[in-house]
């Protein structure tokens, strides 16, 4: 994996909890800040937090757990005493003697009252300081009960690096955890600020710079990111003057049959939106006499069941297809998918397999991943959805204990394929190991033809020349952002239409 940022430009990287550990430890090993140091900045921005946004709160409550997180609260109690705040601490259990936590006890001079005198009210805010990101189990039950009586009365929560309950790296609820109406973390998010249950359970979240840092990266380079331009804007496509319509990237789409044409229909379009200089659409002549009187610059070109594949060859200059929306014909779906990846090395094609595309191989994936075996950066995409996903990767599907970067980590290595594991926070995933989780999915992408939308403007950038998985991440980010622009109400054709106002700005 090609790495040539620096470290302080690895805004946008995610860090498992191990390694935000070795972050920590880096910093400290190389004299930077002492860990009693990080522990007082994470405590004072989660003070400022307090003091900027809920100044009116009546009291402040701290609930401290026994571990650095605890610490944290700690520091944030004090803090907020001496800026005259109200505070009440609450300790669940002591701090090893010793430790940065102990001294962060030692230093507070809020007394710590017992967890049965948590009282709170609709006019407190509390302080979720009692674990951090790294909880493997479900919360204890007078942990539990005490948050369950802060969301019960309505106080507003404030939770330290991430609510108690929720996994750092999986964004798992591992029982018990309350959502917050704000997060504070700290140097960088974790993949479980981003993974559901746990986004929602966040609020907004806050990144605290608390010293650790960057350099850490150049011995450690990340391969995890929130999705978002920083990632793929420098491989955008640019227009070149001298090129014409199919050097511009040329785009196929296959088509349903004549009472389904209409997905095919939103890909193409989605695809010409993207960018491509040409777009054509395949099918039987029946299904393109339907599109014939839909489109005007996409192009028809007619194959059977039979010669669907030599047809797409023959396209000019394409290198980019999408099979499956709306497409019905199962076995065809197969027959298409394997001879273009058994042959991407002669063609340069590459496929987006998605909806049908992807169930034609339910039971027997094997054959889709073997043909799309071998050298080389990966030429196919996949889209599924959380029940497509399970027709091509059953066992990973029913891993409980995997997260959903997990699976899509390993479903890309199995099929030495990009997957864009689908859903509100949206998972793409390389052979390589890279993966990004998209952050700006909307309601509005809950809407028939949605998906079919997002392989078409994936499509639209393989055509012009983009990489597979820097293709897959624009194309999710800028469907999302097409979903905002588009309102609450959008359907598929909306977002098709904001595709361009959003891409072409970035362009320039």
């Amino acid at each position: 994996m090609a790495n040539t940022r620096r470290g302080d430009e690895w805004r946008d990287a995610l860090l498992t909890c191990a390694q935000m550990g070795r972050a920590d430890r880096w910093t400290i090993d190389n004299a930077y800040a002492s860990g009693i140091a990080l522990m007082d900045h994470a405590g004072a921005a989660v003070a400022h937090l307090v003091l900027e946004r809920y100044g009116d709160a009546a009291r402040v409550l701290v609930l401290c757990g026994p571990g650095n997180n605890g610490g944290d609260g700690y520091v944030t109690a004090q803090l907020l005493r001496e800026a005259g705040m109200p505070v009440t601490l609450h300790a669940f259990g002591a701090p090893r003697p010793g430790s940065d936590a102990a001294i962060a006890a030692g230093r507070c001079m809020v007394l710590a009252e017992s967890p049965d005198l948590f009282d709170p009210t609709s006019e407190d805010v509390v302080i979720d300081a009692l674990f951090g990101a790294g909880l493997t189990r479900e919360l204890p039950d007078d942990v539990a009960a005490a948050l369950a009586k802060a969301r019960d009365a309505g106080s507003r929560i404030i939770a330290v690096d991430l609510p108690s309950g929720v996994n750092g790296d999986s964004g798992a609820d591992l029982g018990g955890a309350v959502a917050a109406d704000s997060t504070v973390t700290f140097f960088r998010k974790k993949p479980g600020h981003l993974l559901y249950p746990g986004r929602a359970l966040c609020g907004e979240i806050i990144v605290a710079d608390i010293g650790v840092r960057a350099e850490v990266f150049g011995d450690d380079p990340p391969s995890i990111f929130e999705n978002g331009p920083a990632l793929w804007a420098d491989a955008l496509p640019r227009a070149d003057a001298a090129w014409h319509k199919y050097a511009r990237g040329h785009a196929a789409v296959f088509s349903g049959g004549r009472h389904a044409t209409g997905a095919a229909r939103l890909s193409a379009m989605a695809a010409q939106r993207a960018g491509a200089g040409a777009v054509t659409i395949l099918g039987q002549p029946d299904a393109l006499d339907i599109h014939a009187a839909r489109v005007t610059s996409i192009m028809l070109r007619a194959c059977r069941p039979d010669d669907a594949y030599d047809r797409l060859k023959e396209l000019k200059g394409c290198r980019g297809c999408v099979l499956g929306p709306g497409f019905g014909d199962l076995s065809t779906a197969r027959l298409v998918a394997l001879s273009l990846l058994e042959e991407r090395h002669e063609t340069g094609l590459q496929l987006v397999l998605d909806a049908d595309g992807i169930t034609a191989f339910a039971g027997d994936h094997a054959a889709l991943f073997d043909a799309a075996k071998g050298s080389g950066a990966p030429a196919l995409v996949l889209t599924p959805h959380e029940g497509e996903f399970a027709r091509l990767f059953p066992d990973l599907a029913e891993a409980e204990k995997l997260s959903k970067l997990d699976k899509a980590l390993e479903a890309a290595s199995r099929a030495n394929a990009v997957v864009l594991y689908k859903g509100p926070d949206t998972v793409i995933a390389a052979p390589d190991g890279r993966a990004a989780i998209n952050s700006n999915a909307t309601p509005a992408l809950a809407t028939a033809g949605s998906g079919d939308v997002l392989a078409g403007v994936i499509a639209g950038l393989l055509a012009q020349g983009m990489p597979c998985f820097e293709a897959a991440c624009a194309a999710a980010w800028l469907h999302g952002e097409a979903g905002r622009a588009a309102g609450p109400l959008a359907v598929a054709e909306d977002l098709v239409s904001e595709i361009a106002p959003v891409l072409g700005p970035m362009l320039t």
